[in-house]
């Protein structure tokens, strides 16, 4: 059984499994792994083809999970309303669990999410593009009401560490469509469904992730120091729980962070934080996180912005060779994403 390794890739201090690990996951919670761990790895094509499979899971929870993991891995690539439809499917597939005993009758569509839930309120729906499946999911803007948790969830307590239950997996769901709506110009419903995820789960990765999100939004409501408690608590959780990969991540988002905020010392920044994200992703081979790191490192050290743009060509093509077509389409629409070449 693989689970242990591949967990300790996506999650934990060893980002970097032997390939054996990754290609052996057999059951679908390996393979969730496997497939966040290839994301990761900016082996998008390879990762989809797991996901896609995994969203037509009986199991609500690893549909849900998988859905928002190919998400992330659109998003990644400036494919932000995809990345949408993406969540929303994500969430509606775990939305009425928990939620009583009739989804049919009165508050049907209603989803327990801890003290509040989300309600989605589309505005319209997009087919799922080629290679995304046939399912229509919600883009629509969310609005929020009060409610109590549930008296009787069948699933239980939430017990697994890394969030890959209901309520994690509903708290992936909302931050994803948080950073979708704030891409897309939605900073409100951003505020909204950040708010929401935090209710439905506490455990690390959600308050790593919710952290990221919490600076995103400060940081495009022209709020630098506001910004910096979240990216602050991101990284502090990351490396108390020893999740190297989210601590790369959070090095990054913090060091954007202390630049809006003005932060006089550029070089300690560069250095302590992108200059060890940038060594941990390479270490690691976070393809996915190197070109991002390397673009802030750019903008801090304006002497050697050059050499820095040139790596992020050098991963950036390397990443879209391992994407599959919508990967590389989204991509190249990307206003976010750097074209390789041009």
């Amino acid at each position: 059984m693989h689970e242990p390794a591949l967990r300790a890739a996506a999650f934990g201090s060893d980002p970097l499994p032997a390939p054996a690990v990754v290609r052996g996951a057999a059951r679908p919670r390996e393979r969730l792994l496997a497939a966040i761990v290839l994301g990761a790895q900016g082996r998008y094509a390879a990762a989809a083809t797991l996901l896609d499979a995994l969203r037509l899971e009986r199991d609500p929870v690893t549909a849900s999970l998988a859905a928002s993991t190919l998400a992330s891995h659109r998003r990644q690539l400036g494919g932000h309303a995809l990345a949408r439809a993406l969540d929303g499917e994500a969430f509606a597939k775990v939305a009425l669990l928990g939620a009583g005993p009739d989804p049919t009758g009165p508050g049907a569509g209603r989803a327990a999410t801890g003290e509040a839930f989300v309600k989605v309120a589309p505005l319209g729906t997009a087919s799922a593009p080629a290679g995304l499946g046939t399912s229509r999911a919600p883009i629509g803007e969310a609005f929020t009401e009060a409610a109590p948790r549930a008296a009787s969830d069948p699933l239980g307590p939430e017990t697994d560490p890394d969030g890959l239950d209901a309520a994690g997996a509903r708290a992936d769901a909302l931050l994803g469509l948080a950073a979708d709506n704030l891409a897309l110009g939605r900073l409100a419903a951003a505020r909204r469904l950040a708010e929401q995820a935090a209710a439905a789960d506490s455990r690390w990765r959600a308050r790593v992730r919710g952290g990221w999100v919490g600076a995103e939004i400060a940081l495009a409501a022209g709020h630098g120091a506001a910004a910096v408690p979240h990216a602050e608590r991101a990284l502090e959780t990351a490396l108390a729980r020893g999740a190297r990969r989210h601590v790369v991540k959070s090095r990054i988002v913090l060091a954007v962070a202390l630049l809006a905020a003005g932060a006089p010392d550029h070089r300690e920044i560069s250095d302590d934080l992108v200059g060890n994200a940038m060594a941990a992703a390479e270490e690691c081979e976070l393809l996915s996180l190197s070109w991002p790191a390397a673009l802030v490192a750019a903008d801090l050290r304006p002497g050697h912005a050059e050499e820095y743009r040139f790596r992020v060509a050098q991963v950036l093509h390397a990443v879209l060779r391992s994407a599959d077509p919508c990967g590389r389409r989204v991509a190249g629409e990307s206003p976010w994403v750097p074209v390789p070449g041009g």
